[in-house]
Protein backbone atom coordinates (compact mmCIF):
# COMPACT_ATOMS: atom_id res chain seq x y z
CA UNK A 1 0.00 0.00 0.00
CA UNK A 2 1.37 3.42 -0.94
CA UNK A 3 0.20 5.09 2.24
CA UNK A 4 0.45 3.18 5.51
CA UNK A 5 -2.45 3.45 7.91
CA UNK A 6 -1.18 5.64 10.71
CA UNK A 7 -4.27 5.69 12.86
CA UNK A 8 -7.70 4.24 12.27
CA UNK A 9 -9.25 6.78 14.64
CA UNK A 10 -7.49 10.10 13.95
CA UNK A 11 -8.29 12.88 16.36
CA UNK A 12 -8.21 15.69 13.85
CA UNK A 13 -8.98 14.71 10.26
CA UNK A 14 -8.03 17.21 7.60
CA UNK A 15 -10.58 19.06 5.47
CA UNK A 16 -10.14 16.72 2.53
CA UNK A 17 -10.54 13.65 4.71
CA UNK A 18 -13.72 15.03 6.25
CA UNK A 19 -15.22 15.83 2.90
CA UNK A 20 -14.36 12.46 1.34
CA UNK A 21 -15.17 10.49 4.50
CA UNK A 22 -18.74 11.74 4.57
CA UNK A 23 -19.69 9.41 1.73
CA UNK A 24 -18.78 5.73 1.64
CA UNK A 25 -17.78 4.14 -1.69
CA UNK A 26 -20.26 1.62 -3.10
CA UNK A 27 -17.57 -1.05 -2.71
CA UNK A 28 -17.71 -0.79 1.11
CA UNK A 29 -21.46 -1.50 1.08
CA UNK A 30 -20.85 -4.45 -1.24
CA UNK A 31 -18.30 -5.84 1.20
CA UNK A 32 -20.87 -5.48 3.98
CA UNK A 33 -23.33 -7.41 1.77
CA UNK A 34 -20.78 -10.21 1.45
CA UNK A 35 -20.42 -10.37 5.23
CA UNK A 36 -24.21 -10.35 5.57
CA UNK A 37 -24.82 -13.30 3.23
CA UNK A 38 -22.02 -15.43 4.66
CA UNK A 39 -22.59 -14.29 8.24
CA UNK A 40 -26.17 -15.52 7.99
CA UNK A 41 -24.76 -19.01 7.63
CA UNK A 42 -22.45 -18.48 10.58
CA UNK A 43 -25.31 -17.78 12.97
CA UNK A 44 -28.44 -19.28 11.45
CA UNK A 45 -27.83 -22.72 12.96
CA UNK A 46 -29.03 -21.36 16.31
CA UNK A 47 -32.56 -21.42 14.88
CA UNK A 48 -32.07 -24.60 12.84
CA UNK A 49 -30.67 -26.93 15.52
CA UNK A 50 -33.91 -28.76 16.49
CA UNK A 51 -34.84 -29.56 12.87
CA UNK A 52 -31.27 -30.49 11.93
CA UNK A 53 -30.94 -32.79 14.94
CA UNK A 54 -34.16 -34.62 14.02
CA UNK A 55 -33.27 -34.93 10.34
CA UNK A 56 -29.69 -36.09 10.93
CA UNK A 57 -30.54 -38.38 13.85
CA UNK A 58 -28.25 -36.68 16.38
CA UNK A 59 -28.76 -34.86 19.68
CA UNK A 60 -29.08 -31.08 19.86
CA UNK A 61 -25.64 -30.75 21.57
CA UNK A 62 -24.12 -32.81 18.72
CA UNK A 63 -25.88 -30.62 16.17
CA UNK A 64 -24.49 -27.64 18.08
CA UNK A 65 -20.99 -28.90 17.27
CA UNK A 66 -21.68 -27.86 13.68
CA UNK A 67 -21.47 -24.29 15.00
CA UNK A 68 -18.09 -25.11 16.51
CA UNK A 69 -17.01 -26.76 13.24
CA UNK A 70 -17.67 -23.52 11.40
CA UNK A 71 -15.81 -21.59 14.07
CA UNK A 72 -12.82 -23.95 13.86
CA UNK A 73 -12.63 -23.25 10.14
CA UNK A 74 -12.71 -19.52 10.89
CA UNK A 75 -9.92 -19.77 13.47
CA UNK A 76 -7.64 -21.69 11.12
CA UNK A 77 -8.70 -20.00 7.92
CA UNK A 78 -8.47 -16.32 8.88
CA UNK A 79 -4.69 -15.98 9.35
CA UNK A 80 -3.86 -18.84 6.97
CA UNK A 81 -5.79 -17.44 4.02
CA UNK A 82 -4.74 -13.88 4.84
CA UNK A 83 -1.15 -14.97 4.29
CA UNK A 84 -1.97 -17.21 1.31
CA UNK A 85 -3.82 -14.44 -0.55
CA UNK A 86 -1.55 -11.56 0.48
CA UNK A 87 0.00 -11.32 -2.99
CA UNK A 88 -3.34 -11.74 -4.83
CA UNK A 89 -5.31 -8.80 -6.19
CA UNK A 90 -7.97 -8.22 -3.54
CA UNK A 91 -10.91 -8.46 -5.95
CA UNK A 92 -9.64 -11.85 -7.19
CA UNK A 93 -9.28 -13.11 -3.62
CA UNK A 94 -12.76 -11.90 -2.60
CA UNK A 95 -14.49 -13.46 -5.61
CA UNK A 96 -12.59 -16.74 -5.33
CA UNK A 97 -13.32 -17.13 -1.63
CA UNK A 98 -17.03 -16.50 -2.14
CA UNK A 99 -17.09 -19.13 -4.89
CA UNK A 100 -15.66 -21.72 -2.49
CA UNK A 101 -18.21 -20.69 0.14
CA UNK A 102 -21.08 -21.18 -2.32
CA UNK A 103 -19.79 -24.62 -3.31
CA UNK A 104 -19.59 -25.62 0.35
CA UNK A 105 -23.22 -24.70 0.90
CA UNK A 106 -24.44 -26.50 -2.19
CA UNK A 107 -22.73 -29.68 -0.99
CA UNK A 108 -24.02 -29.05 2.54
CA UNK A 109 -27.60 -28.72 1.30
CA UNK A 110 -27.22 -32.10 -0.44
CA UNK A 111 -25.32 -33.76 2.42
CA UNK A 112 -26.60 -37.30 3.13
CA UNK A 113 -25.47 -37.27 6.76
CA UNK A 114 -23.81 -35.52 9.66
CA UNK A 115 -20.17 -36.23 8.69
CA UNK A 116 -20.39 -34.68 5.23
CA UNK A 117 -22.22 -31.66 6.60
CA UNK A 118 -19.55 -31.23 9.29
CA UNK A 119 -16.81 -31.13 6.64
CA UNK A 120 -18.69 -28.61 4.50
CA UNK A 121 -19.08 -26.34 7.51
CA UNK A 122 -15.32 -26.31 8.03
CA UNK A 123 -14.60 -25.67 4.32
CA UNK A 124 -17.20 -22.89 4.11
CA UNK A 125 -15.77 -21.28 7.22
CA UNK A 126 -12.25 -21.34 5.78
CA UNK A 127 -13.49 -19.38 2.78
CA UNK A 128 -15.57 -16.99 4.88
CA UNK A 129 -12.62 -16.32 7.21
CA UNK A 130 -10.42 -15.42 4.27
CA UNK A 131 -13.15 -13.14 2.92
CA UNK A 132 -13.44 -11.37 6.30
CA UNK A 133 -9.73 -10.57 6.46
CA UNK A 134 -9.48 -9.35 2.87
CA UNK A 135 -12.78 -7.43 3.07
CA UNK A 136 -11.76 -5.40 6.12
CA UNK A 137 -8.32 -4.62 4.65
CA UNK A 138 -9.97 -3.60 1.37
CA UNK A 139 -12.49 -1.34 3.10
CA UNK A 140 -9.71 0.37 5.04
CA UNK A 141 -7.72 0.90 1.83
CA UNK A 142 -10.67 2.37 -0.08
CA UNK A 143 -11.42 5.31 2.21
CA UNK A 144 -9.50 8.31 3.60
CA UNK A 145 -8.11 8.24 7.13
CA UNK A 146 -11.10 10.01 8.69
CA UNK A 147 -13.48 7.34 7.42
CA UNK A 148 -11.53 4.16 8.17
CA UNK A 149 -13.22 3.44 11.51
CA UNK A 150 -16.63 4.05 9.95
CA UNK A 151 -15.79 1.74 7.04
CA UNK A 152 -14.75 -1.08 9.40
CA UNK A 153 -17.94 -0.62 11.44
CA UNK A 154 -20.03 -0.67 8.25
CA UNK A 155 -18.49 -3.92 7.01
CA UNK A 156 -18.90 -5.49 10.47
CA UNK A 157 -22.49 -4.21 10.47
CA UNK A 158 -23.23 -6.74 7.74
CA UNK A 159 -22.85 -9.42 10.40
CA UNK A 160 -25.29 -7.66 12.71
CA UNK A 161 -27.80 -7.39 9.87
CA UNK A 162 -27.37 -11.13 9.42
CA UNK A 163 -28.65 -11.67 12.97
CA UNK A 164 -31.55 -9.25 12.46
CA UNK A 165 -32.70 -10.38 9.00
CA UNK A 166 -30.80 -13.46 7.87
CA UNK A 167 -31.05 -15.65 10.97
CA UNK A 168 -34.82 -15.17 11.54
CA UNK A 169 -35.45 -15.64 7.80
CA UNK A 170 -33.45 -18.86 7.86
CA UNK A 171 -35.42 -20.06 10.89
CA UNK A 172 -38.74 -19.34 9.17
CA UNK A 173 -37.56 -21.09 6.01
CA UNK A 174 -36.41 -24.08 8.03
CA UNK A 175 -39.72 -24.34 9.88
CA UNK A 176 -41.80 -23.98 6.71
CA UNK A 177 -39.63 -26.23 4.53
CA UNK A 178 -36.39 -27.68 5.92
CA UNK A 179 -32.96 -26.64 7.11
CA UNK A 180 -31.64 -27.60 3.67
CA UNK A 181 -33.76 -24.85 2.11
CA UNK A 182 -31.97 -22.35 4.35
CA UNK A 183 -28.62 -23.59 3.02
CA UNK A 184 -29.83 -23.19 -0.59
CA UNK A 185 -30.98 -19.66 0.21
CA UNK A 186 -27.57 -18.71 1.62
CA UNK A 187 -25.84 -20.12 -1.47
CA UNK A 188 -28.11 -18.10 -3.76
CA UNK A 189 -27.70 -14.88 -1.78
CA UNK A 190 -23.92 -15.29 -1.75
CA UNK A 191 -23.95 -15.77 -5.54
CA UNK A 192 -25.65 -12.37 -5.85
CA UNK A 193 -23.02 -10.90 -3.52
CA UNK A 194 -20.23 -12.45 -5.62
CA UNK A 195 -21.56 -10.77 -8.76
CA UNK A 196 -21.75 -7.43 -6.93
CA UNK A 197 -18.18 -7.88 -5.67
CA UNK A 198 -16.87 -8.52 -9.18
CA UNK A 199 -18.62 -5.36 -10.37
CA UNK A 200 -17.96 -2.91 -7.52
CA UNK A 201 -14.51 -3.70 -6.11
CA UNK A 202 -11.75 -1.84 -7.99
CA UNK A 203 -9.25 -4.02 -9.81
CA UNK A 204 -6.48 -2.71 -7.57
CA UNK A 205 -8.42 -3.10 -4.33
CA UNK A 206 -7.63 0.42 -3.13
CA UNK A 207 -4.62 2.75 -2.75
CA UNK A 208 -2.75 1.28 -5.70
CA UNK A 209 -2.38 -2.03 -3.89
CA UNK A 210 1.37 -2.41 -3.90
CA UNK A 211 2.69 -5.92 -3.03
CA UNK A 212 2.30 -6.59 0.67
CA UNK A 213 5.01 -8.33 2.67
CA UNK A 214 4.21 -11.15 5.10
CA UNK A 215 7.39 -10.39 7.02
CA UNK A 216 6.50 -6.70 7.38
CA UNK A 217 3.00 -7.54 8.61
CA UNK A 218 4.34 -10.06 11.12
CA UNK A 219 6.74 -7.43 12.47
CA UNK A 220 3.84 -5.03 12.82
CA UNK A 221 1.96 -7.51 15.02
CA UNK A 222 4.73 -7.86 17.63
CA UNK A 223 2.91 -5.75 20.22
CA UNK A 224 1.74 -7.19 23.60
CA UNK A 225 -1.29 -4.87 23.78
CA UNK A 226 -2.49 -6.31 20.46
CA UNK A 227 -2.52 -9.86 21.81
CA UNK A 228 -4.34 -8.76 24.96
CA UNK A 229 -6.92 -7.21 22.64
CA UNK A 230 -7.28 -10.56 20.85
CA UNK A 231 -7.89 -12.29 24.19
CA UNK A 232 -10.58 -9.73 25.07
CA UNK A 233 -12.17 -10.36 21.65
CA UNK A 234 -12.32 -14.11 22.29
CA UNK A 235 -13.92 -13.69 25.71
CA UNK A 236 -16.35 -11.01 24.51
CA UNK A 237 -17.68 -12.95 21.55
CA UNK A 238 -17.68 -16.26 23.36
CA UNK A 239 -19.78 -14.65 26.09
CA UNK A 240 -22.60 -13.73 23.73
CA UNK A 241 -22.41 -16.65 21.29
CA UNK A 242 -22.61 -19.34 23.98
CA UNK A 243 -26.12 -18.15 24.87
CA UNK A 244 -27.14 -17.23 21.34
CA UNK A 245 -26.14 -20.66 19.96
CA UNK A 246 -28.73 -22.39 22.16
CA UNK A 247 -31.22 -19.54 22.32
CA UNK A 248 -33.99 -21.36 20.39
CA UNK A 249 -34.15 -24.41 22.72
CA UNK A 250 -33.52 -22.10 25.70
CA UNK A 251 -36.65 -20.13 24.84
CA UNK A 252 -38.83 -23.15 24.06
CA UNK A 253 -37.68 -25.63 26.71
CA UNK A 254 -36.85 -23.32 29.62
CA UNK A 255 -39.15 -20.31 29.10
CA UNK A 256 -42.11 -21.97 27.37
CA UNK A 257 -42.07 -19.92 24.16
CA UNK A 258 -43.82 -21.59 21.21
CA UNK A 259 -41.68 -22.48 18.21
CA UNK A 260 -43.55 -19.98 16.07
CA UNK A 261 -42.33 -17.14 18.28
CA UNK A 262 -38.64 -18.05 18.03
CA UNK A 263 -37.90 -16.12 14.78
CA UNK A 264 -39.41 -12.94 16.24
CA UNK A 265 -37.31 -13.18 19.40
CA UNK A 266 -34.18 -13.90 17.34
CA UNK A 267 -34.97 -10.78 15.32
CA UNK A 268 -35.36 -8.84 18.58
CA UNK A 269 -31.91 -10.05 19.64
CA UNK A 270 -30.60 -8.79 16.31
CA UNK A 271 -32.33 -5.43 16.76
CA UNK A 272 -30.61 -5.10 20.13
CA UNK A 273 -27.36 -5.97 18.41
CA UNK A 274 -27.86 -3.25 15.81
CA UNK A 275 -28.58 -0.67 18.50
CA UNK A 276 -25.48 -1.81 20.36
CA UNK A 277 -23.44 -1.48 17.18
CA UNK A 278 -24.68 2.09 16.67
CA UNK A 279 -23.91 3.07 20.27
CA UNK A 280 -20.56 1.33 20.24
CA UNK A 281 -19.64 2.90 16.92
CA UNK A 282 -20.06 6.34 18.48
CA UNK A 283 -18.20 5.63 21.71
CA UNK A 284 -15.39 3.41 20.39
CA UNK A 285 -13.61 6.19 18.53
CA UNK A 286 -12.75 8.21 21.63
CA UNK A 287 -13.32 5.67 24.44
CA UNK A 288 -12.47 2.26 22.98
CA UNK A 289 -11.28 0.55 26.18
CA UNK A 290 -14.03 2.16 28.25
CA UNK A 291 -16.62 0.85 25.79
CA UNK A 292 -15.16 -2.64 26.18
CA UNK A 293 -15.17 -2.53 29.99
CA UNK A 294 -18.71 -1.17 30.33
CA UNK A 295 -20.12 -3.36 27.56
CA UNK A 296 -18.62 -6.57 28.95
CA UNK A 297 -19.74 -5.72 32.47
CA UNK A 298 -23.28 -5.18 31.19
CA UNK A 299 -23.14 -8.44 29.23
CA UNK A 300 -22.16 -10.35 32.38
CA UNK A 301 -25.10 -8.85 34.30
CA UNK A 302 -27.65 -9.47 31.51
CA UNK A 303 -26.48 -13.07 30.99
CA UNK A 304 -26.78 -13.83 34.71
CA UNK A 305 -30.22 -12.20 34.82
CA UNK A 306 -31.33 -14.33 31.86
CA UNK A 307 -30.29 -17.50 33.69
CA UNK A 308 -32.05 -16.43 36.88
CA UNK A 309 -35.34 -15.46 35.20
CA UNK A 310 -35.54 -18.26 32.60
CA UNK A 311 -38.46 -19.96 34.36
CA UNK A 312 -40.34 -16.86 35.44
CA UNK A 313 -42.10 -14.29 33.23
CA UNK A 314 -41.67 -14.79 29.49
CA UNK A 315 -41.89 -11.04 28.83
CA UNK A 316 -38.88 -10.49 31.09
CA UNK A 317 -36.90 -13.17 29.24
CA UNK A 318 -37.76 -11.60 25.88
CA UNK A 319 -36.70 -8.18 27.13
CA UNK A 320 -33.42 -9.60 28.42
CA UNK A 321 -32.85 -11.23 25.03
CA UNK A 322 -32.99 -7.76 23.46
CA UNK A 323 -30.52 -6.47 26.05
CA UNK A 324 -28.30 -9.49 25.42
CA UNK A 325 -27.99 -8.44 21.79
CA UNK A 326 -27.33 -4.82 22.76
CA UNK A 327 -24.65 -5.63 25.34
CA UNK A 328 -23.17 -8.34 23.15
CA UNK A 329 -22.63 -6.06 20.15
CA UNK A 330 -21.89 -2.68 21.76
CA UNK A 331 -18.26 -3.80 22.07
CA UNK A 332 -17.99 -4.91 18.44
CA UNK A 333 -16.81 -1.61 16.86
CA UNK A 334 -14.10 -1.21 19.52
CA UNK A 335 -12.99 -4.83 19.12
CA UNK A 336 -12.87 -4.47 15.33
CA UNK A 337 -11.20 -1.07 14.98
CA UNK A 338 -8.87 -1.01 17.99
CA UNK A 339 -6.55 -3.68 16.56
CA UNK A 340 -5.89 -1.48 13.51
CA UNK A 341 -4.90 1.34 15.85
CA UNK A 342 -2.56 -0.94 17.79
CA UNK A 343 -0.92 -2.36 14.64
CA UNK A 344 -1.43 0.11 11.77
CA UNK A 345 1.34 -1.38 9.65
CA UNK A 346 -0.21 -4.87 9.46
CA UNK A 347 -3.65 -4.10 7.95
CA UNK A 348 -4.37 -7.52 6.43
CA UNK A 349 -2.98 -9.92 9.02
CA UNK A 350 -4.12 -7.93 12.06
CA UNK A 351 -7.74 -8.00 10.92
CA UNK A 352 -7.58 -11.66 9.95
CA UNK A 353 -6.12 -12.63 13.33
CA UNK A 354 -8.85 -10.65 15.05
CA UNK A 355 -11.38 -12.67 13.06
CA UNK A 356 -9.64 -15.80 14.34
CA UNK A 357 -9.89 -14.45 17.89
CA UNK A 358 -13.63 -13.89 17.47
CA UNK A 359 -13.94 -17.49 16.44
CA UNK A 360 -11.82 -18.90 19.23
CA UNK A 361 -14.72 -17.72 21.37
CA UNK A 362 -17.17 -18.97 18.78
CA UNK A 363 -15.52 -22.42 18.86
CA UNK A 364 -14.92 -23.03 22.53
CA UNK A 365 -18.03 -21.39 24.00
CA UNK A 366 -20.65 -23.53 22.17
CA UNK A 367 -18.55 -26.62 22.93
CA UNK A 368 -18.57 -25.75 26.63
CA UNK A 369 -22.30 -25.07 26.40
CA UNK A 370 -22.88 -28.46 24.81
CA UNK A 371 -20.91 -30.13 27.60
CA UNK A 372 -22.93 -28.48 30.35
CA UNK A 373 -26.22 -29.30 28.61
CA UNK A 374 -25.10 -32.89 28.07
CA UNK A 375 -24.16 -33.13 31.75
CA UNK A 376 -27.76 -32.37 32.66
CA UNK A 377 -27.48 -28.75 33.78
CA UNK A 378 -30.05 -27.56 31.25
CA UNK A 379 -30.05 -24.65 28.85
CA UNK A 380 -29.79 -22.05 31.63
CA UNK A 381 -26.20 -23.23 32.13
CA UNK A 382 -25.16 -21.58 28.85
CA UNK A 383 -26.27 -18.18 30.16
CA UNK A 384 -24.17 -18.71 33.28
CA UNK A 385 -21.21 -19.57 31.07
CA UNK A 386 -21.82 -16.36 29.14
CA UNK A 387 -21.79 -14.35 32.36
CA UNK A 388 -18.47 -15.89 33.39
CA UNK A 389 -16.79 -15.31 30.02
CA UNK A 390 -18.00 -11.70 29.95
CA UNK A 391 -16.57 -11.12 33.43
CA UNK A 392 -13.19 -12.45 32.27
CA UNK A 393 -13.31 -10.17 29.25
CA UNK A 394 -14.12 -7.21 31.50
CA UNK A 395 -11.05 -7.97 33.60
CA UNK A 396 -8.98 -7.99 30.39
CA UNK A 397 -10.41 -4.62 29.36
CA UNK A 398 -9.57 -3.11 32.76
CA UNK A 399 -6.04 -4.48 32.40
CA UNK A 400 -5.77 -2.90 28.95
CA UNK A 401 -6.93 0.43 30.41
CA UNK A 402 -4.22 0.23 33.06
CA UNK A 403 -1.56 -0.50 30.43
CA UNK A 404 -2.75 2.47 28.38
CA UNK A 405 -2.56 4.79 31.39
CA UNK A 406 0.96 3.54 32.16
CA UNK A 407 2.03 4.12 28.55
CA UNK A 408 0.61 7.66 28.59
CA UNK A 409 2.44 8.49 31.83
CA UNK A 410 5.71 7.16 30.43
CA UNK A 411 5.22 9.15 27.24
CA UNK A 412 4.49 12.28 29.28
CA UNK A 413 7.65 11.77 31.39
CA UNK A 414 9.73 11.21 28.26
CA UNK A 415 8.31 14.36 26.72
CA UNK A 416 8.97 16.37 29.88
CA UNK A 417 12.52 15.02 30.12
CA UNK A 418 13.12 16.07 26.53
CA UNK A 419 11.70 19.53 27.20
CA UNK A 420 13.84 19.95 30.33
CA UNK A 421 16.94 18.92 28.40
CA UNK A 422 16.08 21.44 25.71
CA UNK A 423 15.71 24.28 28.22
CA UNK A 424 18.97 23.28 29.93
CA UNK A 425 20.84 23.34 26.62
CA UNK A 426 19.28 26.70 25.74
CA UNK A 427 20.46 28.26 29.03
CA UNK A 428 23.91 26.73 28.62
CA UNK A 429 24.16 28.41 25.23
CA UNK A 430 23.14 31.73 26.82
Amino acid sequence: MKQSIQNIDPARPGPADTRQGSRMPLAVYVLALGIFTQGTSEFMLSGLLPGMADDLGVSIPDAGLLISAFAIGMVVGAPLLAVATLSWPRRTALVGLQAVFIAGHVVGALAPGYAVLFVTRVVSALAYAGFWGVAVATAVALVPSAAKSKAVALVAGGLTMATIVGVPAGTVLSQSSSWRAAFWAVAAATAVSLAATAFAIPAGGGEGEEPRSVRAELRGMARPQLWLSYAITAFAFGAVIVTFSYLAPFLTDESGLGEGGVPAVLALFGAGGMLGLIIGGRTAQSHAVGTLAVGLGALAVVSAALALTAHTTLVVVIGLTFLLGLAGYVTNPALQSRVFTLAPDAPTLVGATNTAAFNVGNTLAPMLGGLTIGAGYGYTSVAWLGAGLAALGCVGALWAARLERTARRQAARTSQTGADAGFEKMFQNV
